[in-house]
């Protein structure tokens, strides 16, 4: 990594987190996994989005991959101090060359701003919602300071400071207004559905074995992640959900959240391992880009 090639620069490192911080203790409990989907499928429901993964994505061979993709972002923008600022010029100027024209028929670029703040948007409401749902929920305070350092930490990747609203109150009103107006079901919502349900084995193991462990992987998985969507956008978005689906969201919840006192803070704050267990793949490509397609 090549955070020694950048000087020092206090107005960028006044957007880094460490271990103080909100972030640091709340992007990467490890229970947090079983809400993956829901970032994604608030991404891929913005056209501009969801015409990128469409146009540039194979998702569907290469599920784990973009999951690891996001997680390797996160945890090197969260964790990695000043080795993030260099992770986000790559991270823009990837996404420079991903444009073509969405299902409207209006054509998109990935820097479009509104759409490439709202990627950043979703993982703010992911970690905050999945805390609550999952993990330990933060008081509104906290939850004020959380939303302030990924708002600078947005800065760092390209989000600019008045594409998110400057406030935890003011980004609720934005986010209600995008769910609510914005999204719709793309072509990229049923490709990562029906990914959820075909997605190959992570590793190289016999097919009946992974039979084995695919299905309730992926009922973990839709239940998580469908589980923290807003009924209305369930509904706008024609994803079916039923009765026993929010009772067993909710029973899968509570007893997440039942294992906090239990719960060593290694797997509280898995970031810095990961980032340590990853090292050599993050360095070796351009972070960001299963992400980004």
């Amino acid at each position: 990594m090549a955070s020694r090639l950048f000087p020092a620069d206090p107005e960028v490192d006044g957007l880094l987190t460490g271990p103080d911080s909100m972030a640091w203790r709340c992007t990467s409990d490890v229970r947090l996994y079983a809400v993956m989907l829901y970032p994604l499928l608030l991404q891929v429901a913005h056209p501009t989005v969801g015409a990128g993964v469409r146009d540039y994505s194979d998702f569907e061979r290469r599920p784990w991959d973009r999951l690891m993709g996001t997680i390797d972002y996160v945890s090197l923008l969260v964790y990695g101090g000043r080795d993030a600022v260099p992770a986000g010029r790559r991270l823009r100027e990837l996404h420079q060359r991903f444009r073509g024209m969405r299902e409207d028929g209006r054509p998109y670029h990935a820097l479009e701003p509104e759409a490439y703040a709202w990627v950043h948007a979703t993982l703010i409401d992911t970690y905050v919602a999945g805390q609550a749902s999952f993990g330990q929920p933060m008081s509104r305070a906290e939850t004020e300071r959380f939303y302030q350092e990924y708002r600078g930490l947005g800065r760092l990747i390209g989000v600019r400071e008045d594409d998110l609203p400057r406030s935890w109150a003011g980004f609720r009103e934005y986010f209600e207004r995008m769910t609510g107006q914005e999204l719709v079901r793309t072509q990229s919502v049923d490709r990562v559905l029906g990914a959820i349900r075909q997605a190959p084995p992570p590793l190289p193991i016999p097919e009946v074995v992974w039979r084995a462990f695919r299905l309730p992987a992926a009922q973990v998985l839709r239940l998580g992640g469908l589980g923290l969507m807003s009924s209305p956008l369930r509904q706008r978005l024609a994803i079916p959900w039923s009765a026993a689906d929010e009772a067993q969201f909710r029973a899968l919840a509570g007893i997440s959240r039942s294992l906090t006192p239990v719960l060593p803070m290694s797997l509280r704050v898995t970031g810095p391992a990961q980032l340590r267990w990853r090292r050599d793949v993050i360095a070796s490509g351009p972070l960001g880009e299963s992400r980004a397609a």
